[in-house]
């Protein structure tokens, strides 16, 4: 077994190992020390917190790929994910079938008592280990209280750890935690104990399993949200910073770039890079050795393609912000002491506007996971081979004219993606009040 990483796993290990690092550093800092701590006071933002961490413990294991021996002379490659959620993976039914369903939503011609009618035949895989429907109620009951037991026990276990531990006081916020934790390692025990023997969230048009489908496509969101982050920021720092202080053509130049980019429709110009990635691609099909290194070179260049044309909002605050910090006794101060422009913006400005670029990208990335999905919709975002909560809207919204409605795919991924973007963008609203210069005072 060999692992494999692709230069988006690179990206987000290496965005989610920096930004740890700054959080240990932060902790070193009793100011810092203080905000941090102050985040886990809101009940609200403590279960955000909890939820991020769960998808992105999700993504993380989703960006470890494994190569391991399938058939002779044939390795397969999977994730740590895949790996865990196998039976989701390999337990692939024909076509739609509905949450805990033991047939099928089409029906399909049968032979019954040497008579053809056309009925809902029975799955392959869910309920297989069942004689009948009648048998479904007892089986879901018997398990469901195996993992409410299982649930109790790891859940007790973990709340007396930290206990003992005291790494968190006995609070209201303290214990919405606790609850949403016990929520959490419920639906984790409950994925793991039912998935060998239904299909929770049903299944899609060519029988996969829609919940391991919502499951991988966590991996893009957050690929999409963080790497484009990570490469626009850049750009928003030099810029911004550049404008406000050295002023002159810099400034007026520097306007030019972005007002120019502002005012090109950003679907447009997205959607015209997409189709000229496309179009290379499709010539230079040799550059691959297989379909997922395609896959993730395209989310790669997404990813890019949305950094670049998304940083003037934060170059505008950044500049503006700028613009007025030149003006402080501090940077005359530096300025009169000898310091260069360079070690002024570095040493001086950057400090004095991280609170803006952190309000900035935490807002940033709930709408670059909404705009993935917008633009996998029309057709011009990721490859056809990667999951994403787009493609799932995408492929699901001709279902909701089938008789009887399919539902479950899109309540799927509009339920994963609505929870992301709710918890990013509740955990940025306490980050923007805690970074308030008038609360700082």
């Amino acid at each position: 077994m060999n692992i494999k990483l692709y230069i988006t796993d690179y990206l987000i290990w290496g965005l989610v190992l920096i930004s740890f690092i700054q959080i240990v550093r932060a902790i070193k800092k009793s100011s810092s020390r203080r905000l941090i701590g102050d985040l886990f006071k809101s009940p609200i933002n403590v279960v955000a917190i909890i939820i991020l961490i769960v998808y992105l413990i999700i993504g993380l294991l989703d960006s470890i790929h494994l190569k391991y021996p399938h058939q002779k002379n044939y390795l397969e490659e999977i994730s740590v994910l895949d790996l865990i959620l196998t039976p989701l993976r390999t337990q692939n039914e024909i076509t739609y079938s509905a949450p805990f369903s033991l047939y099928s939503a089409v029906k399909e011609s049968q032979i019954i008592n040497e008579k053809q009618v056309r009925d809902y035949p029975r799955l392959n895989y869910g309920g297989a280990h069942l004689k009948n429907q009648i048998d479904k109620k007892n089986d879901i009951y018997l398990k469901l209280s195996i993992t409410l037991a299982m649930t109790f026990i790891v859940w007790g276990t973990c709340a007396l750890l930290f206990h003992c531990l005291t790494l968190f006081p006995l609070s209201t916020a303290t214990i919405t935690g606790h609850m949403t934790l016990l929520i959490v390692i419920f639906a984790a025990i409950f994925i793991y104990h039912f998935m060998p023997y239904y299909h929770i969230l049903g299944t899609n048009q060519i029988g996969e399993d829609v919940l391991y489908q919502g499951l991988k496509s966590i991996r893009t969101g957050l690929v999409i949200g963080t790497v484009t982050t990570g490469i626009m920021l850049p750009f928003a720092l030099v810029f911004g910073l550049m404008a406000g202080y050295l002023k002159g053509w810099v400034d007026d130049v520097i306007q030019y770039i972005y007002t120019t980019l502002s005012a090109i429709p950003g679907v447009l110009l997205i959607a015209a890079a997409v189709l000229s990635l496309q179009t290379i691609l499709a010539k230079h099909q040799y550059w691959f050795e297989t379909v997922y290194e395609r896959a993730d070179l395209r989310l790669l260049a997404l990813c890019i393609i949305l950094g670049l044309t998304s940083w003037t909002t934060l170059c505008r605050l950044l500049r503006g912000e700028a613009l007025k910090l030149s003006q402080m006794d501090f940077v005359a101060t530096a300025h009169s002491f000898g310091l260069s422009s360079f070690k002024i913006m570095i040493r001086h400005l950057l400090p004095n506007v991280m609170h803006i670029v952190l309000i900035c990208i935490i807002l940033d990335f709930s709408g670059l996971v909404l705009a993935e999905a917008v633009l996998s919709y029309v057709g011009v975002g990721v490859d056809p081979a990667t999951y994403s909560w787009g493609m799932m809207i995408n492929s699901a919204r001709l279902e909701m004219s089938r008789e009887p409605i399919i539902w479950w795919s899109l309540l799927t991924a509009f339920g994963m993606m609505f929870l992301l973007v709710l918890s990013a963008n509740i955990f940025s609203d306490h980050v923007r009040e805690l970074l308030d210069p008038k609360r700082l005072q």
